[in-house]
């Protein structure tokens, strides 16, 4: 996310902090219990009355439970520097980082894992990801931009979606993450649930077929001609972060949901 210098101001500070209380649904006097502070205080820093210490932001961004990239922008609002980073770039800032999620990506062959960024941007692959999924890759027809968006491959018309035989299940529970991240306070999620949600037969409200229950986890199922692929995945991300892209930053892994699928897996690993 780019700061601007017009963003900074203490108004922009007080809607903000009005903001996120609302969305917590706390009162004055609830976040100023738990912050320790008058109400008073409270009132004047949202009115803009009063302006706000850099601990006062950081205190109260803790006490909201803010994700990084909001507790950036409340800093921002408030004249400061933004203190958590937030560059997409955060993989390669740190060399351990960068090792640690090749890591994951190597331990995970032969079953495909990739790395995602806050955006839902695809940054890294491992050989499985590039090879099992190829085939399909291979059919997208998709603007060059979205191309390797994780979730606009999912939703997009001429993307991943004809090939995934339970589209109505599976897309439904893949907005309901991504409407979880957007109730989070993410506003990079709103932007893209808004995209997403732009497609044709897309909807929050729309509701998946009902099927009987036969496995605990959700599946992907893909087919596309005699290939038939069915996984069910994880996701991966960093405990404790100082950065918000790293905050945003998960691995997803992901697991064959039959021997067939499996030995598809290891015959490609092979060859």
């Amino acid at each position: 996310m780019t700061w601007r210098a017009d963003d900074i101001n203490t108004n922009r500070f007080g809607n903000l902090l009005r903001h996120w209380r609302h969305a917590r649904r706390l009162s004055q006097l609830q976040l100023a219990l738990q912050s320790n502070i008058s109400a008073r205080h409270v009132s004047f820093l949202e009115s803009g009355r009063s302006c706000p210490s850099r601990d006062m932001v950081s205190l109260l961004g803790n006490m909201l439970d803010l994700p990084l990239e909001e507790r950036n922008a409340l800093h921002v609002a408030a004249g400061f520097v933004p203190p958590y980073g937030g560059h997409r770039q955060a993989i390669d800032s740190a060399p351990y980082v960068r090792q640690a999620l090749d890591f994951i990506l190597n331990q995970q062959e032969p079953y495909p894992a990739i790395v995602i960024d806050g955006h839902w941007d695809i940054k890294m692959r491992n050989s499985a990801s590039s090879t099992m999924f190829a085939p399909f890759r291979r059919s997208y027809e998709m603007e060059e931009r979205i191309n390797h968006n994780a979730m606009h491959s999912v939703f997009h018309p001429r993307g991943l979606r004809p090939f995934i035989t339970n589209w109505d299940e599976f897309a439904s529970e893949m907005l309901q993450i991504l409407n979880r991240e957007v109730a989070m306070g993410s506003r990079v999620s709103a932007q893209l649930l808004s995209e997403i949600l732009a497609y044709p037969g897309v909807s929050l409200h729309s509701k998946p077929a009902v099927q009987s229950i036969t496995s605990p986890v959700l599946t992907m199922r893909l087919q596309k001609d005699d290939m038939r692929l069915s996984f069910f995945s994880t996701f991966t991300t960093f405990a404790m972060p100082a950065d918000a892209a790293l905050q945003q930053l998960k691995v997803e892994c992901f697991y064959p949901a039959d021997e067939h699928t499996a030995q598809i897996a290891r015959k490609s690993a092979n060859q």
